[in-house]
């Protein structure tokens, strides 16, 4: 890494979870259904509907994308995953909703999730295929770590397999998908902190 990398320019700022507001109402059209929730083997076809679903926003009329990850377990060879493709979109305002909403609305899109709290982070939904598709800003924390807990997943799989096991084990109880991801948000605290111990960020436990 280089100065200039924001990763490491902002260590301080990712190894810091933030929680927004919790009087927030982030949910645009209504708290979401009760959903079956499945995890499925890891699909080969993954990456290449990203680099399909990528090229659609870019194309986009009027969307100044910066930068358009594929993120999640989806973006991890060899992970089993729900089916559901987790793009984070990078723009330079997630405050100007005007500049890419309307864009992505036309293009199949919903807007389910507005957190200014949190990272600014809105979320769009795409139904068929199913995709999640995060809004951020320049540099976000947020989005940082989602690129460093996909790649640091991607070569270690002792923490792959551990991932998947709580994954599986995070199904138990889960109605929604925000249940489903509090039931594994402590492995994912635990990888997290080796991610930032090997990055020489926080002392090795």
């Amino acid at each position: 890494m280089n100065d200039k990398d924001p990763i490491k320019t902002k260590a301080h700022e990712i190894i810091t979870f933030e929680e927004g507001d919790p009087n927030e109402n982030p949910w645009v059209v209504g708290p979401p259904d009760t959903e079956h929730i499945e995890v499925v083997p890891y699909d080969k076809a993954w990456p290449t509907l990203f680099d399909t679903l990528s090229q659609r926003i870019a194309s986009a009329p009027d969307i100044k994308a910066l930068e358009i990850a594929h993120v999640g377990s989806t973006a991890v060879p060899g992970l089993s995953a729900k089916p559901v493709i987790d793009i984070d979109l990078i723009v330079e305002d997630p405050e100007d909703e005007a500049s890419y909403i309307p864009a992505l609305t036309a293009i199949g899109y919903t807007h389910r999730v507005r957190e200014p709290s949190w990272y600014q982070h809105r979320m769009l939904r795409l139904n068929t295929p199913r995709v999640n598709l995060h809004i951020f800003g320049p540099d976000c924390p947020e989005h940082l770590r989602h690129l460093l807990f996909r790649d640091w997943l991607s070569g270690h799989p002792q923490d792959r397999k551990r991932y998947e096991e709580a994954k599986t084990a995070a199904l138990s109880g889960a109605a929604t998908v925000q249940q489903y991801n509090m039931n594994k948000q402590q492995v994912i605290r635990e990888i997290y902190q080796r991610i930032f111990a090997h990055n020489g960020w926080i002392p090795e436990n």
